[in-house]
């Protein structure tokens, strides 16, 4: 890009008349002459090419006072939290549309979205890295759990029981199995 900026900078000069025709070298002038055909034919050619479409989104289906779209949202979701079964996303899905379809969070439903959409993004990439995990790495991963959950009330270790019997963890389903046996060999 430097480079190419570099000539452009070097030609709007010749161009432009600093060097004489005179004083220029007759193959630096039939170079000249190529790159100034170059440049008139490419310049041309944007002049005729099509507008880039931009991107509308239908706004009756958009939530009020953003450009986000329900399917937006629902994409994201399967997108991300590929854990959870269908009807598990439905109900993310079903309870996030929920709020904001409510008038009473119109002046937050932008945040809302953009705080939904981070923590998305966070366990999608929390996953992709767990699974690129090696299996002696998710073994380690799964000892040092063992040791951790000693340290959690009797109630906290029920209730993650619960999450890694019912997969409701942002993990891949190896991992999970691991931590599970490990969980239930304390």
């Amino acid at each position: 890009m430097v480079r190419f900026l570099r000539k452009g900078v070097l030609f709007t000069l010749l161009f432009a008349g600093v060097v004489t025709p005179a004083a220029a070298d007759p193959i630096l002038m039939f170079l000249l002459g190529i790159a100034r055909d170059m440049l008139e034919a490419q310049v041309n050619k944007s002049r005729n090419a099509p507008p880039m479409p931009e991107f509308m989104p239908d706004m009756a289906r958009v939530y009020p006072g953003t450009g986000v779209e329900p399917e937006h949202l629902r994409r994201l979701i399967d997108d991300s939290f590929l854990y959870l079964g269908a009807d598990q996303r439905t109900e993310i899905f079903d309870s996030l549309h929920e709020a904001l379809s409510n008038p009473k969070n119109a002046a937050v439903r932008s945040a809302m979205i953009q705080y939904f959409a981070e923590k998305a993004l966070t366990v999608r990439a929390a996953q992709a890295k767990l699974s690129q995990l090696s299996s002696g790495e998710k073994e380690s991963l799964a000892a040092g759990f063992r040791k951790e959950i000693t340290a959690l009330s009797a109630e906290e270790q029920t209730q993650l029981g619960e999450l890694l019997r019912n997969g409701l963890l942002p993990i891949p389903s190896d991992l999970n199995q691991m931590l599970l046996a490990a969980f239930d060999a304390r």
